[in-house]
């Protein structure tokens, strides 16, 4: 009589397990960041969000690297750690800019289309790079989302230069040409993946961080 085998399989891990990872803390700090960029973009305080957006993209951007240098993470912690991230970049990047452009433009109703075109555009964007990845030469086709509050923030900068209907035309079309280079068949490289490019930005983010707070004061 041959011996009975049993199956032996790994139990499941729990939902809240994925929270002590590192690079998921790092994802939820930037969803905390983007949460402040909305909630400051409602109040009409406008600097204070855009100091929330950068920073939101400086741990999107860490989570990464972080996530690069461990090498006792398995293969389910890449995996969610991984869909975090998508469902973190909608928000950051396809809703937190979307509701800035609403408020910015007083929520009239014109202001709809132009944000449910960048809702639209980062859903889209997500969905192929979850489908397609990186291209054959290791780059993304369409503007990568990080880059729309990197430039947004830039252009926020010179708010102080126009009339408020002037800035918000220019707002409004700097989001939907952001929109329609985040889904068009350009080639961008991976800035995220490279120690130097994290190094500038985290320059870029405290620069960025003392400006708007001295405009706030």
């Amino acid at each position: 009589m041959s011996p009975v085998s049993h199956e032996t399989t790994e139990p499941q891990p729990t939902i809240i397990s994925f929270v002590k990872d590192l690079p998921n803390l790092f994802s939820l700090l930037g969803l905390a960041s983007t949460l402040f960029a909305v909630y400051f973009s409602i109040l009409n305080v406008f600097y204070a969000a855009m100091i929330a957006m950068i920073w939101a993209v400086a741990f999107d951007w860490a989570d990464g690297l972080v996530a690069r240098k461990m090498k006792n993470r398995t293969g389910d912690d890449r995996a969610f750690g991984g869909q975090l991230d998508v469902l973190i970049d909608i928000v950051s990047y396809g809703v937190a800019p979307a509701i800035l452009l609403l408020s910015f433009g007083g929520f009239a109703p014109v202001y709809l289309f132009g944000a449910f075109i960048m809702l639209s555009a980062s859903a889209i964007r997500l969905s192929y790079f979850s489908t397609f990845g990186l291209s054959s030469d290791s780059k993304y086709t369409g503007l990568a989302l990080d880059n729309n509050s990197i430039i947004i923030v830039f252009v926020f900068l010179f708010e102080f230069a126009f009339s408020a209907e002037a800035f918000s035309a220019i707002l409004y079309t700097v989001c939907v040409a952001l929109a329609i280079l985040n889904i068009s068949q350009i080639k961008t490289p991976k800035l995220s993946g490279n120690s130097r490019n994290v190094y500038l930005l985290a320059a870029y983010t405290i620069s960025i961080t003392g400006i708007y707070s001295w405009k706030i004061l």
